[in-house]
């Protein structure tokens, strides 16, 4: 059994196609399944069971497959902290996060850490939800992401930075425009911009409407972000129900002009921050530039 042997099976487990995992890493489909068939020989049990359209794994293949992509991921961030440690302050950090993402919480913080790290590549990897984030954490595929803060994922490690308050986002000609704060029971009857299904920040805003028996029946549309939905509540093509990001009230009046945003104090917080699977097996660089960000939201918010 070598290394190699374990990250071909993580590889196919989670592809569920051999003819990909061949393809994604440049080698035949014999010499997949040879990666495969040799752990099965070693340990006398069949971990994937062929189907018509793919493979899955067995029992055994499943607790073969949760401890060796465990396993696989911790070596990767021990490998890349030794290739750190080597390259002195040079290196990369990688970053999952939504679209909208860094122009709302990271660009001071970005312009800041590229002065003191010219040596530092940063990558921004674009997910549509904090499930998609955990994923690339879980895959090594990332170091830190910027997420929706929610109940305990195995293996992640939750950082909150900010709560962000909710406000109603309404065209300036909208009855509720004035007003200084809206209840929650005072959206009902209007017509919601909503986010997609897999938004964990949609998730949240879902639980605590429904906890104010707030009806979003008349939902206008579904769009992919927050700042779509402002600027189709800034056209008066419906309402939305958003976070007050920490930049938006600076760049309102620019990019919103007929943009008002009404606080709704009674719905709790949304709380957002870091994510990682070990702080600790961090690089430097990526410690570092996750305390940049935290130094200018806490300094600005």
């Amino acid at each position: 059994m070598t290394l190699d042997d374990l990250r071909v099976f993580v590889a196919a487990c989670e592809a569920g196609n051999l003819s990909a995992v061949a393809r994604d890493l440049s080698r035949t489909q014999s010499a997949i399944s040879q990666h495969v068939r040799r752990l099965e020989t070693e340990l006398g049990l069949t971990l994937l069971e062929r189907r018509p359209r793919g493979v899955a794994p067995t029992q055994a293949g499943s607790i073969l497959h949760a401890a060796a992509a465990q396993g696989i991921a911790q070596l990767d961030l021990a490998l890349r902290r030794l290739r750190d440690l080597r390259e002195g302050e040079s290196g990369t950090v990688r970053i999952a996060t939504g679209s909208t993402t860094v122009r709302h919480f990271m660009a001071a913080a970005v312009v800041e850490f590229r002065r003191g790290h010219p040596d530092v590549h940063l990558e921004f990897r674009t997910e549509t939800s904090t499930r998609g984030c955990f994923d690339a954490l879980a895959a090594g595929e990332a170091d830190l992401a910027w997420i929706t803060i929610g109940a305990p994922v195995r293996g992640i490690e939750q950082r909150p930075v900010l709560s962000l308050p909710w406000v109603l986002a309404v065209h300036a000609g909208h009855p509720l425009a004035g007003r200084e704060s809206v209840a929650p029971e005072e959206l009902n009857g209007l017509r919601p911009i909503r986010l997609p299904e897999n938004s964990a920040g949609r998730a949240h805003l879902d639980g605590q409407l429904a906890a104010a028996a707030v009806d979003e029946a008349n939902a206008t549309t579904s769009v992919a972000d927050w700042d779509t939905a402002m600027l189709l509540a800034g056209l008066d093509l419906g309402t939305a129900v958003v976070p007050d990001l920490p930049d938006l009230p600076g760049r309102r009046a620019a990019d919103h002009p007929e943009l008002r945003l009404v606080p709704i104090p009674e719905l709790p917080p949304l709380a957002v921050g870091w994510a990682a699977r070990q702080w600790e097996a961090l690089s430097r660089a990526a410690r570092e530039f996750a305390q940049a960000v935290v130094a200018q939201q806490r300094g600005t918010a």
